[in-house]
């Protein structure tokens, strides 16, 4: 009896799947586990859990989706709540499953997660498979070792390059193992009726888009800080892997032949070659994605100064625009891109504060945290990543008057400045203790 195990992370989905085929290939049986690892509602050492309640209640709503789509396939999907390494190698070899299949990790913990489960099975039991990018690592024109060191770098080195065909949904899968399913622990937020999690959420969000104008468009309004149809918002769909960044490819390659090819619909291409870069030179970063100075090793004047950054995250500060963007991260899990950028800089450059506090609350708040995105474009604007010009410090009176001219999101948001009443520093904040 052949058995395989597909360990499914940011893949939830069932087209263009290649671990869910080659999981499928030739077996008597096959499980598909999603494991829930209580470390990510935990507190970790930047002061932040790796899953905050916005983030879970997206992919409680894709789990679900995930499993009813599976039943309709003879599946199901298996839940287990624990350390990944010891569930993963305890099914292994308490039920006699041969083969663990599994999509690429990015991710230094996950990779790290899968090695260990390689060196207990053996790498003969083990296998992994590309799913989460546009290009298959034996398709990129240089080692990773050789990663270019700026997106600009790299996107002319890739420009010629193919994507892949999308790979075609199954129409069954084999018999599922008959095996115990926890309970997904519930989520904590009220549904967005925005962000569906799931499958064919995506797929509608994605169809519907690409039926609309606003593709022609986007270039012109990417920057705008609350209007719906002003980007993709494909972003939370991608990070969880409801949708793959080659659906998304295939859908703009369609749209730009069958209706308009202009500046704005290759920008969201050249956005989606900005995730590719990310998710590569998060694996060839490694550890250094989470190093104080990022990939290149650059010392910044930084500390953490718990006041300060309690008050950033309450949207508390002396910045009416940065509190109103806090306010609404914290209410709908989503921010604009603009409003990211302005909010980091802030806490970068205002504040002085360690960049990678504010890295791990946007993991813990975003619908949409991408690991390789979302600490990528940290380490972008606080100098030490792949920024060629060493940081972005904006200025946030000048963005304020661009992007809200008229005072509408602040408002909206209750963006409004807040006295510090503490003994004040040089730059308007309370002294740190000693």
């Amino acid at each position: 009896m052949k058995r395989s195990l597909l360990w499914l992370r940011h893949d939830l989905r069932i087209d263009d799947h290649p671990a869910l085929l080659r999981a499928a290939q030739a077996r008597d049986h096959m499980v598909c586990l999603y494991c829930i690892d209580p470390r990510w509602f935990v507190a970790d050492n930047w002061q932040s859990r790796r899953v905050g309640h916005h983030p879970w209640r997206f992919i409680h709503e894709s789990l679900v989706a995930l499993s009813a789509r599976l039943e309709t396939l003879g599946q199901r999907l298996v839940i287990r709540v624990g350390d990944p390494v010891a569930v993963v190698t305890q099914l292994m070899r308490n039920h006699w499953i041969d083969k663990l299949v599994c999509s690429a990790p990015f991710g230094e913990e996950e990779r790290g997660q899968y090695l260990a489960i390689q060196n207990a099975l053996g790498h003969h039991r083990c296998e992994v498979l590309q799913a989460q990018t546009l290009f298959e690592y034996q398709q990129l024109p240089f080692e990773l070792s050789d990663l270019p060191a700026t997106f600009s770098q790299f996107r002319k080195a890739v420009a010629k390059h193919a994507f892949r065909p999308l790979y075609p949904a199954p129409q069954r899968l084999p018999p599922p193992l008959q095996l115990d399913s926890q309970a997904l622990p519930p989520p904590f937020t009220v549904p967005n009726l925005q962000y569906q999690g799931g499958e064919s959420a995506g797929k509608a969000h994605l169809a519907h888009y690409f039926a609309s104008d606003a593709p022609q468009s986007y270039k012109l309004t990417r920057n705008d800080l609350d209007e719906w149809s002003s980007s993709t918002k494909l972003s939370p769909w991608l990070a969880q892997g409801c949708l793959s960044a080659r659906q998304v490819m295939a859908a703009l390659d369609h749209y730009q032949a069958t209706v308009e090819k202009n500046g704005s619909t290759e920008w969201i291409g050249v956005e989606l070659l900005w995730r590719e870069y990310f998710y590569w030179f998060a694996l060839s970063s490694g550890p250094k994605l989470f190093a104080a100075g990022g990939r290149t090793g650059v010392r910044r004047h930084v500390s953490f100064y718990p006041e300060r950054f309690a008050r950033w995250c309450a949207g508390e500060t002396p910045f009416a625009i940065v509190n109103a963007a806090m306010r609404q991260l914290n209410h709908t899990g989503f921010l604009s891109n603009r409003l990211r950028q302005l909010v980091a800089s802030a806490l970068v450059h205002e504040l002085e504060i360690d960049w990678r506090y504010g890295a791990a609350y946007f993991q813990q708040q975003l619908i949409d945290h991408d690991l390789p995105c979302n600490w990528g474009n940290w380490q972008y604007l606080a100098g030490v990543g792949a920024d060629p010009r060493g940081g972005r410090r904006f200025d946030l009176a000048k963005q304020t008057e661009m992007y809200d001219p008229d005072g509408r999101y602040r408002a909206r948001w209750q963006g409004e400045p807040v006295a510090i009443t503490e003994p004040l520093d040089e730059a308007g904040w309370p002294q740190p203790d000693g």
